[in-house]
């Protein structure tokens, strides 16, 4: 091989870790393609790559060099990660197993594809979950399911129970990454996981509530409140358990519903009706893929207003994170009633951000964008929407801002390190 793939930094790195790639040893303004792969717990395979030309000093470097085609265009620096596309259709790319990496490998062939000839440079590049020191902590206390991840030193450290959506399951990801930011992040399963109920009719509040006792109560939780982290349907649970539920100072949706969903919701001598919806007004799109944006009632709008949930109840401030392509909800729309009912209740204005270009499936940095998946509960291709280009850069911005806003609101001060892209 006539030339060396550099990495840096070039030891154990972090999935939500920007990585600077190089290539040296190349002939001066030598056309090259470079192609990234990786290879999911389930062996799905995920692709991409993009056509570059090397310096008048045989040096490319992804920071500094525009891909001239492929998969994206432009400087892109992180585009062979979250370029990355499932060989098979509709293949969400999701982290199953956080205590090991993923290994993506990197390849550098001479010339531009479809015609590129050799291969020049080979590289494996590990992309862990876990930050050294981070320790993982299976949660299965009374009713509790779920896994605790703690930041490495003894602690205590701001507390935050993360929330997934209608699919069910335990996703222990985001949570896992949380930690290595200094939070004692509780991935909670609610549906479909264990002995928990198998839909989400059968859920209570009082098991979330439990779920927030636990960590007031772990002698590594810093109280004494702890903050919520919602995406989709795990969204509007956060809204109620902010809305009735003591010990909760600060909370984050990712487009999410400001009524209850899918599901009624019982709490002691109380139930929150779900949101009104007809799922025969689903659209299909020209690549076949369901739009369920459109299924959903208007919470304003007759006896749905009965299903809004009540979060100027809530004790402490909100952050709404909005995909303005987001084609499951209309979450920019449920986002400005959540402002409107906070200001006519003389509470403080949520802090909305909304991303143009952005989609339903906002994840922590890096993950390849998904536009679109076959839904976990529903078996059917979902639309989720979103562009790539702007959606990767949404995803870098989002969990810088999700890190300020519980670094201020749990530990009363702002994260030292910002994101580098």
């Amino acid at each position: 091989m006539a030339a060396t793939v550099s990495l840096e930094p070039a030891g154990r790195c972090a999935w939500d870790e920007p990585v600077r790639i190089s290539v040296r040893g190349l002939a001066p303004g030598q056309p090259v393609t470079l192609r990234a792969s990786l290879r999911d717990e389930r062996g799905a395979l995920f692709r991409a790559h993009a056509r570059y030309r090397a310096d008048d000093r045989g040096l490319l470097d992804l920071a500094r060099a525009p891909a001239l085609g492929g998969s994206f265009v432009g400087l892109e620096p992180m585009g062979l990660l979250w370029a990355l596309e499932p060989e098979k259709p509709l293949v969400r790319l999701v982290k199953r197993d956080v205590q090991t990496p993923f290994a993506v490998e990197l390849e550098v062939l001479d010339g531009h594809e479809p015609d590129a000839g050799r291969l020049l440079g080979r590289a494996l590049h590990a992309r862990h979950f876990l930050r050294p020191g981070v320790r993982r902590v299976p949660v299965r206390a009374g009713r509790v399911r779920g896994t605790l991840f703690l930041p490495p030193g003894a602690g205590p450290f701001p507390g935050i129970i993360d929330l997934y959506g209608s699919g069910g399951g335990l996703c222990e990801y985001r949570a896992s990454l949380l930690a290595g930011h200094g939070f004692a992040a509780l991935a909670l399963a609610y549906f479909r996981f264990e002995d928990l109920p198998e839909y989400l009719d059968d859920l209570q509040l009082e098991y979330f509530e439990e779920a927030v006792n636990f960590m007031l109560q772990h002698p590594k939780v810093k109280g004494p409140n702890v903050g919520l982290l919602g995406f989709s349907k795990g969204g509007d649970l956060c809204l109620s358990m902010a809305s009735f539920l003591k010990g909760i100072t600060a909370t984050v949706l990712i487009n999410s519903c400001v009524a209850n969903t899918v599901a009624p919701l019982p709490y002691k001598d109380m139930i929150i009706p779900s949101l009104g919806s007809d799922p025969k007004r689903y659209t299909i799109n020209e690549s076949g893929l369901l739009n369920f944006m459109g299924i959903w009632e208007n919470p304003l709008e007759g006896s749905n207003q009965k299903s809004i949930i009540p979060f100027e109840r809530a004790q402490g401030p909100f952050l709404f994170i909005v995909g303005m392509d987001d084609n499951n909800w209309k979450s920019s729309f449920y986002a400005q009633i959540a402002s409107e009912r906070l200001q006519a209740n003389g509470k403080d204005r949520p802090e909305i951000i909304c991303y143009k270009g952005t989609g339903h499936c906002i994840e922590p940095p890096y993950f390849p964008v998904c536009r679109a998946s076959v839904h976990a509960v529903l078996g059917q291709p979902i639309c989720h929407g979103g562009e790539p280009e702007f959606q990767s850069r949404a995803q870098v911005d989002a969990w810088q801002r999700i890190q300020t806003f519980f670094h201020k609101h749990l530990n009363g001060q702002k994260p030292v390190q910002s994101s580098k892209l």
